[in-house]
């Protein structure tokens, strides 16, 4: 029974000459008015000069660059943002990761049941 099945497999596999892709043409495809000799492209020298043309416009063009100028209260307000920041950062920074959480469950001892709930862990 099994010999007989792969038999018919064998038999019903298509073969090179059945298969259509086979006889496929693998060369370029030859037009009648085809001109063997082509003209060369211009593009290159087009493309030197545009760069030439943009470099002496971009040369010309050179202008002073600009600097922000910022006041006094903007420069004050920068300053005092950066010690704020400081701050926080030494502030976070001063407790560390159990500290923070015994003081959290504190804070939830001090709620009422209504506010209930679990207490936070630090092992888990």
């Amino acid at each position: 029974m099994k010999i007989i099945i792969l038999e018919y497999f064998f038999l019903k596999m298509p073969s090179h000459e059945d298969d259509p892709y086979s006889q496929v043409a693998k060369s370029s495809l030859k037009l009648k008015n085809d001109e063997t000799v082509s003209k060369k492209k211009k593009r290159k020298q087009e493309k030197k000069k545009k760069l030439v043309e943009v470099s002496k416009i971009v040369e010309e063009e050179e202008q002073p660059k600009h600097t922000v100028q910022r006041t006094k209260a903007e420069l004050a307000f920068l300053k005092m943002q950066e010690k704020m920041q400081t701050e926080r950062i030494k502030q976070k920074a001063s407790k560390t990761h159990k500290q923070r959480v015994e003081e959290f469950n504190r804070h939830l001892d001090s709620l009422t049941e209504h506010f209930d709930i679990p207490k936070v862990s630090w092992t888990k």
